[in-house]
């Protein structure tokens, strides 16, 4: 039986060469001046306005890289079934359960956790605090990262809409009136800082 031949493959395109010149020419050719290709397993995302190159295991979920491979500890892991909230970050904007997102799905995308609000000083942590929507505090990073992403969205909620936002996220202490409250005020804040702004301007 005649040996297979070896094809020589490119790793930006997936095209194939029979011989290894072939690849070199073609890759300085096509592929002059592009950064070097991701490897298998490899994802780039954006956490915190922060750029990571990564490897990542099939199984991680994205989770696990925030928490244990990045060192980002705000958020939770309270259920670990989709259920609670706990572990929610912002991903291009929208509200995300980490533990029900594989790491491997969330090459390119921009996150931001609650550390990252926190480290742009966003009012929300302030009044959280002033309106103690909080008690044992193990649920409140979610809460603060899905209120703010409704808050990106929506600069005047109504307490109906605070309440569909927030159905996703469970506190065992009780504080759901505390939260609103939290959010109606962070809100007023940002429209006053907004308009102050445009003012300026």
């Amino acid at each position: 039986m005649a040996e297979k031949s070896k094809k020589y493959v490119c790793p930006y395109c997936g095209e194939e060469f029979d011989a290894a010149e072939g690849l070199k020419g073609h890759v300085f050719k096509t592929h002059k001046g592009h950064g070097l290709p991701v490897s298998e397993g490899g994802i780039k995302l954006t956490v915190n306005k922060s750029e990571y190159t990564l490897q990542v295991k099939p199984n991680w979920t994205l989770y696990y890289l925030i928490h244990d491979v990045l060192g980002l500890t705000g958020s939770k892991q309270f259920c670990d079934r989709g259920a609670c909230g706990s572990c929610s970050v912002i991903m291009d904007g929208k509200p995300v359960l980490s533990c029900m997102m594989l790491a491997a799905e969330c090459d390119g995308k921009v996150i931001e956790t609650v550390e990252g609000i926190a480290a742009d000083g966003h009012p929300l942590i302030e009044s959280y605090v002033i309106n103690h929507a909080m008690q044992c505090g193990y649920c409140t990073p979610g809460f603060v990262v899905t209120s703010k992403a409704l808050l990106d969205g929506n600069s005047d909620p109504t307490e109906e809409e605070i309440i569909e936002a927030l159905a996703g996220n469970i506190c065992r202490c009780g504080t759901y009136p505390q939260h609103i409250i939290a959010i109606k005020e962070t809100a007023a804040k940002l429209r006053v800082e907004k308009s102050a702004g445009k003012g300026a301007k």
